[in-house]
């Protein structure tokens, strides 16, 4: 009976971190895409291509809540770009968005896109869900 009991728990699936989810708010239009990065790497913020780490997905544009897997303990943030035009890339006007972009926190953008301590939040024993606004400059 004790052995039984040692190969169920010697079976279980480890933690495998908690739960993440977005909802975006504000777009435009329901076209195109969401690019979105994850990532835990301040140097890789807010394009996380290159990061081996992080997430970097495309999800056709939704409303609600945006599942973004499981993630472990520790420090993230989020980047998204509403490809309104399905292109794959951030279309850009004399450097100047011209489509949707949005951060964990929804901290102030100015010029440029914003540091990753300033979208940056903790994942620890619970689900996390970051309320995102997608901001339009043109």
């Amino acid at each position: 009976m004790v052995a039984a009991a040692a190969m169920a728990v010697a079976a279980a699936p480890p933690d495998m971190g908690q739960p993440l989810s977005m909802d975006v708010q504000g777009l435009r239009s329901a076209r195109g895409n969401f690019l979105i990065c994850v990532t835990r790497q301040a140097a890789h913020f807010p394009d996380c291509s290159k990061d081996p780490e992080g997430r970097h997905f495309t999800l056709p544009v939704t409303s609600g809540a945006v599942a973004l897997g499981r993630m472990e303990p520790g420090t993230y943030a989020i980047a998204i770009i509403h490809d309104e035009n399905g292109n794959g890339k951030l279309d850009t006007f004399a450097g100047i968005p011209r489509e949707g972009v949005g951060f964990s926190r929804n901290p102030a953008i100015r010029f440029g896109a914003p540091s990753f301590r300033s979208a940056q939040f903790a994942v620890t024993g619970a689900a996390v869900r970051q309320d995102i606004k997608v901001k339009y400059f043109l």
